[in-house]
């Protein structure tokens, strides 16, 4: 497995990050969350209790990534990670639909690009390695407007990736595959927003792409 002993990983993000953690984003119960950070920490506290690897959750509900940039140095940077993931992208499309007469909220593809780019170079001089997961939308129609847009930045995410080395994760490929079989809405009542299910295929989509030995 890539994280190794001692190793502190930050996971960072909007909403489907945060799921109720409290302000450190650490510590007992589910100061974490009750979403995949607190899995992937349970995981990896019971699959690799050696390696004693210290999981923070510094996802912020309602973020866009302009909001992520404008904390990055002290939610991420100052916490001298070794591993951060990053999973941000559905508000920036939200609002161009739930907020569509109000432009100054709406991050444009081209602004979610050139942000992700920055957050990453600015990181990765100082970290072993980075996991950026693409936003999504529980959607099995491609053509509907979200989802087609949802697309979009999703590659943008994918473009990065490729663009900077490191690992990347297509969750909306993981979830269209089990949209195949449960429906969307008995995932995520609003599509976006997962249930313990929807939580723990993220969990064991950013710990596949980690290495992680089931």
């Amino acid at each position: 497995m890539k994280l190794q002993k001692g190793d502190k990983l930050v996971m960072t993000g909007d909403s489907i990050t945060d799921a109720h953690r409290i302000p450190d984003g650490e510590g007992p119960g589910d100061a974490r969350g009750r979403g995949y950070v607190n899995m992937v920490n349970a995981l990896l506290t019971s699959v690799y209790p050696q390696l004693d690897i210290h999981v923070i959750n510094m996802g912020t509900s309602g973020n866009t990534v302009r909001e992520l940039k404008g904390r990055w140095t002290r939610d991420v940077l100052d916490r001298k990670p070794d591993w951060v993931s990053i999973c941000i992208g559905i508000n920036d499309v939200w609002r161009h639909f739930d907020h569509r007469k109000q432009p100054s909220l709406h991050v444009s593809l081209e602004e979610y690009r050139s942000t992700l780019e920055e957050l990453v170079a600015s990181t990765l001089p100082s970290v072993k390695g980075m996991v950026l997961m693409t936003p999504y939308f529980i959607e099995p129609n491609r053509q509907e407007p979200m989802r087609a847009k949802m697309d979009m930045y999703a590659q943008a995410v994918k473009d990065v990736a490729a663009k900077s080395g490191v690992l990347v994760v297509d969750l909306q490929e993981k979830f269209d595959r089990m949209a195949q079989h449960v429906y969307n809405c008995e995932i995520a009542a609003d599509r976006v927003h997962p249930n313990p299910c929807g939580h723990m295929l993220i969990a064991k989509a950013f710990l596949d792409a980690v290495g992680f030995q089931w």
